[in-house]
Parts: structure tokens; C-alpha cells; sequence
């Protein structure tokens, strides 16, 4: 986050992501160095369906230098330029807090997941597959702790994808 004061939730439920409690148009910035993956500009999520590939609203996922996808959503802007393929550094700007998405009932946040690269379109894997929160709290603190190894271990045992396997 950028610019605001953010509290993230210690758990979530039922896969591994962290929903960061911000005001409306808070920044979400770049963790790391890195390119920016994917891009949601349409918010598609609709209560009576509630796909889950939709769920996210507006979205930015980056793959850092580190080789670890770094997921927000729930945005209520994408900040210009961002796009696909873009080069970002650390801290820029990626888009604004909000509550699009499944969030439209719930106080504004960022929803924040890390994961490993994958194809276009696995938003099951995007969402979150390795808990952030000791990250989160390393960072908040000043500190470089690395997601690196915990992602490696969770890909190892998450094997072979067979598509969205919880809160599908």
C-alpha cells in the first residue's frame, strides 16, 4: 500500500490470500521489480452468478524479478498505463484500493495473493496459493523477507492443475 495505512487480515477464507483493509483509493503499489502479467479494466463479477473468475473485479498481477506472481484486486482504478508486458519497479503505482468485484458489500480492500507464474486466465492459482501474511508483515515492518521458497514449496505440492479446487 501505498499512502494510506492498511490492515491485513490474519487468514482468509478458504484459500491462502490477505485482504488488506484500506479507504476507497488508497495506492496498491508494485512489491518488487518485474512485469506486469495480467490486467482486469471491466469489472464482470455479478452477486447472482458469482463466477469465480470474475470475483476479483478490477485486478493486477505483476511476476516479479524473484519469478513470484504478485496479485491485487478489488481496485476501483488501474492506474494509466499499466498494461500487460509493462516493466514496473517497486513501489510504483499500480492502481487504486476499492471495492469492486465480490467486495461491492464489504469495506474496501485490496485483495493480495502470491502465487507462481502461470497461462493467462488461472484465477484460481492468481487469487492466492501461498499465505502472504508473513510477508506482509515483514514489509510492513521494513524488512525483505522473500516469498521465494515458500511459493516453490506450495507449487511442489500443489501438483498437477486440474482447475479451481476451493471457492470455485
Amino acid at each position: 500500500m501505498g499512502g494510506c495505512r492498511g490492515d491485513a487480515s490474519g487468514s482468509h477464507h478458504d484459500y491462502p490470500a490477505a485482504d488488506i483493509f484500506a479507504a476507497v483509493g488508497c495506492r496498491f503499489v508494485s512489491p518488487v521489480d518485474g512485469r506486469v502479467d495480467e490486467v482486469t479494466r471491466v469489472d464482470g463479477w455479478d452477486a447472482r452468478t458469482n463466477v469465480g473468475r470474475d470475483r476479483g473485479g478490477l485486478s493486477v498481477s505483476v511476476v516479479g524479478v524473484d519469478g513470484v506472481r504478485y496479485y491485487g484486486s478489488h481496485l476501483s482504478a488501474i492506474a494509466g498505463g499499466i498494461r500487460p508486458g509493462l516493466t514496473v519497479r517497486a513501489g510504483q503505482t499500480l492502481g487504486l484500493t476499492g471495492k469492486t468485484g465480490s467486495a461491492r458489500g464489504t469495506p474496501p480492500h485490496l485483495h493480495f495473493g502470491i502465487s507462481w507464474p502461470t497461462a493467462p486466465g488461472k484465477w484460481w492459482i492468481r487469487r492466492g496459493a501461498a499465505p502472504p501474511q508473513p510477508f506482509l508483515a515483514s514489509w510492513n515492518g521494513g524488512g525483505q523477507l522473500s516469498p521465494v521458497s515458500s511459493v516453490a514449496k506450495v507449487r511442489r505440492a500443489y501438483g498437477v492443475d486440474r482447475g479451481c479446487r476451493s471457492y470455485c
